[in-house]
């Protein structure tokens, strides 16, 4: 029987879960200016202000070869609000480094792209300072966009007051069309309605623009690829799903499942807790990735998918209304409670799972 060790060590220490968005770029940073490994560090300012007035940035961080034809790239804060743990996750993994305790392989970098969707990280919410929900976004604005009919039939149960006769609402939905169409109707995206939820937008947000930048300027298309998009608020309690969003019989579908084993689930095929879903960000990685290369999410469970979707429509209902800063205040409590609960087994699975997902990734990239 082969034993091994916690991967990067033994020990978990959940302090490294940030209380806000700048103390999260703070210690990410100082972490940053102890590392011993060549580090290049590169800055994206965000449109917008944080709650405290501070200036809202993506920074990014290329650890390692500059010229390695392998790269393992950890995304934190796609969704804002998720950048709790994104945060965490990437300190621990900086901590893992500067101690000696992970080493990167031979020809081998990681790319760390910290905060890519800050306005929505300093104000607890999963959008940007438009309502753009960024994975929603990587679709061809100048051709028309997808439409989401079921979205439409919905949407006005999504502003009602009474949560019950919402909820009831939703029920009647699912009994007619199936759970997957009201998950699919509510969170697959739509593109008409910048007050509501899953909202792709009108034009590139600032995270998909970061991306595109980073991908032209380090050439990543020619290199081989391991994203990991760290991502919280669906499926089990505490468990990290690798959700692959390639086509089932792909090359990027057989590239992660010889990497992350028979745990890798796919929308497409049916086998994930997440739905298919329009413009996601894996798109836009898909389209510049050689044949050796994937992109998942690492998605770490909290609380049932209709508790999501009461969390977030609160959010929306409020941010779409004016004058209520206590209000928002108050609910944004609840939407870091539900993508970051405050529980210190759920954390400690976190760190344990994301340590061995990025472990199997550096490992599957250098192969």
């Amino acid at each position: 029987m082969q034993m091994s060790l916690s991967p990067y060590g033994t020990e978990i220490d959940t302090s490294v879960f940030p209380p806000s968005y700048a103390a999260a770029k703070q210690r990410w940073l100082a972490l940053l200016a102890e590392m011993s490994l060549p580090v290049r560090h590169q800055i994206y300012q965000c449109a917008g202000l944080g709650p405290d007035g501070e200036t809202l940035l993506t920074d990014t961080a290329w650890i390692g070869d500059e010229n390695a034809e392998n790269l393992v790239v950890a995304i934190a804060a796609t969704h804002g609000v998720e950048g709790f743990a994104g945060s965490a996750i990437q300190i621990d993994l900086l901590q893992g480094l500067s101690n000696r305790q992970l080493d990167i392989p031979h020809n081998t970098a990681i790319l760390l792209i910290h905060a890519l969707t800050p306005w929505g990280y300093a104000w607890s919410r999963r959008c940007d300072g438009d309502g753009v929900d960024l994975n929603r976004n990587a679709v061809d604005f100048s051709q028309p966009l997808p439409e989401n009919p079921d979205y439409d039939l919905l949407r006005d149960w999504l502003f009602v007051a009474d949560g019950e006769q919402r909820r009831q609402a939703f029920a009647d939905f699912s009994r007619q069309y199936g759970r997957v169409a009201l998950e699919k109707a509510i969170s697959g995206g739509q593109y008409r309605d910048p007050s509501g939820p899953f909202y792709g937008g009108l034009a590139p947000a600032h995270g998909r623009l970061v991306c595109e930048d980073l991908i032209n300027r380090h050439g990543l298309a020619q290199r081989r690829l391991a994203v990991v998009d760290l991502h919280t608020g669906l499926g089990p309690y505490g468990y990290g799903e690798i959700i692959c969003d390639h086509q089932p019989d792909s090359a990027g579908a057989a590239v992660a499942q010889g990497w992350y084993g028979d745990s890798v689930t796919l929308p497409l095929a049916g086998t994930s807790s997440s739905v298919p879903k329009l413009g996601l960000l894996d798109y836009l990685w898909h389209a510049n990735m050689n044949p050796q290369s994937c992109y998942v999410t690492l998605e770490f469970g909290t609380y049932s998918t209709d508790h999501l979707f009461e969390v977030l429509l609160r959010d929306h209902q409020l941010w779409a209304a004016e004058d209520n800063h206590e209000q928002r205040f108050a609910h944004s409590m609840v939407m870091r409670h539900h993508f970051c609960p405050n529980d210190n087994a759920w954390q400690e699975m976190v760190l344990f799972r994301a340590r061995q997902v990025l472990s199997q990734a550096l490992r599957g990239v250098s192969s």
